[in-house]
């Protein structure tokens, strides 16, 4: 009896031992759960961080500008933007949520409109990267959908005026029938169309006084007008007579748009590519696929958030799309002289060739176009360099002793619509 008393006692102690603990392990999640970026998945073999190299005098700031959240419509809380922005080496991430449409709000009920930018920058206090806030302003077209990043307070660029319920309903009916049939019974949508009904140049304006850096987002979306790049709004013209607008995407998610591309040399706005990301990140850039986000690479003095901004508002920047750079003269030079260059050299005398050794210092793999009269010993016309790795190729009847320089057309890179940027190493 006292053996068995003994035994029954000490499975009693285990088995409220082992209750505890996993009523400690449930209410640490609960508590902790929005907390710091924390991942179960270890599995790097793909080598999904970006890498670009610093540009001479400057940084390479590697930038995700418009993403979301369940604070607006996208479908994961901000703390796995965080999580997924540090595992592809980004510098800087805004999670910036629709300020006038909030699908969740009911489930997730948010009167401030900077929670997600708290629980994202919460969750980003550990890790080497800078969080900034920003918010969409989300118009029907024009103007359609603006982003104002490096804000101070979201809630003042939303204005949700009851007294005018009656304009917001006689607008309602004016939707296509689509909308008013799958949104006009959400309790949200008459808010987002009082909201709406706030004058864009206003929203702008007062972004502007809080020292936001503005940008158009997808311009070419075909859901608000084909032809909006072609013949810009009246709205447009004026938010850009009036500095309201300073970048435009080019590129957006899967999306480039030439045309966009055109806006922004003509009207000298800043030149933005973003993932637009609603649910995982790898569900759309599978890093198993060697796929990556399109990412804005900012070339800035320092590591700051007050350089981020001035480069961003000096025009300095340059878009990765699909193993695609995209960007203007100046700042395309500067990238591609820090990402491609000579590592070593040698002359075979016997055979009149000189070996070159080329470098590339960037994840972007180059297609390269050799404009040369000088042929190569082992390589046709076109070469590849691959991400973060050298070749070495031959120049035919190469003379002793005589400057010699490599003309290459970069044909993965683009500083206008359709055309190509010329290196010489």
């Amino acid at each position: 009896e006292s053996y068995l008393s003994s035994l029954f006692k000490i499975i009693y102690d285990v088995l409220m031992k082992s209750v505890f603990l996993l009523i400690s392990l449930l209410l640490s999640s609960l508590t902790f759960g929005h907390g710091a970026v924390y991942s179960t998945n270890d599995d790097d073999d793909f080598g999904r961080e970006i890498i670009f190299p610093n540009i001479e005098g400057g940084v390479t700031i590697v930038s995700d500008l418009h993403t979301h959240s369940v604070f607006s419509d996208g479908h994961v809380w901000p703390n796995i933007r965080v999580e997924e922005a540090v595992r592809d080496g980004l510098d800087v991430i805004a999670i910036t949520e629709h300020l006038e449409y909030q699908p969740h709000i009911e489930d997730i009920p948010h009167p401030d409109r900077n929670k997600s930018y708290y629980e994202a920058k919460e969750a980003a206090k550990n890790e080497d990267i800078i969080v900034i806030n920003g918010s969409e302003i989300t118009r029907q077209f024009p103007p359609g959908h603006i982003n104002a990043i490096f804000i101070n307070d979201a809630n003042k660029l939303l204005n949700i005026d009851y007294g005018r319920l009656e304009e917001a309903n006689d607008y309602i009916e004016t939707l296509s029938e689509d909308i008013q049939r799958d949104y006009s019974n959400k309790p949200w949508f008459k808010e987002a169309i009082l909201a709406n009904l706030w004058s864009p140049i206003e929203a702008l304006e007062e972004a502007k006084n809080q020292g936001a850096f503005t940008f158009w987002n997808h311009p070419s979306w075909t859901k608000e007008s084909r032809d909006s790049l072609n013949r810009l709004s009246d709205m447009h013209q004026e938010m850009i007579a009036k500095d309201l607008l300073d970048g435009i995407e080019i590129v957006n998610g899967n999306y480039y748009s030439e045309e966009a591309f055109e806006v922004a040399i003509e009207n000298n706005l800043t030149l933005i590519g973003t993932s637009d990301i609603h649910d995982l990140i790898d569900w759309d850039y599978p890093p198993s696929q060697n796929k990556h986000r399109p990412v804005t690479l900012i070339l800035a003095k320092e590591r700051t958030k007050a350089s981020i901004k001035e480069a961003l508002l000096s025009d300095k920047t340059v878009v990765w799309w699909k193993n695609t750079l995209i960007a203007k003269p100046k700042n395309m030079s500067s990238l591609l002289d820090a990402s491609i260059v000579i590592a070593d050299t040698e002359f075979l005398s016997q055979k009149s060739i000189l070996k070159i050794t080329i470098k590339n210092k960037s994840d972007a793999g180059f297609n390269l176009q050799n404009l040369d009269t000088h042929t190569f010993e082992d390589a046709e016309n076109i070469i590849y360099l691959p991400p973060l790795s050298e070749i070495t190729i031959g120049i035919n009847d190469y003379k002793e002793g005589k400057d010699y320089y490599l003309k290459l057309k970069v044909l993965n890179a683009l500083i206008a619509p359709r055309v190509n940027p010329v290196i010489i190493l």
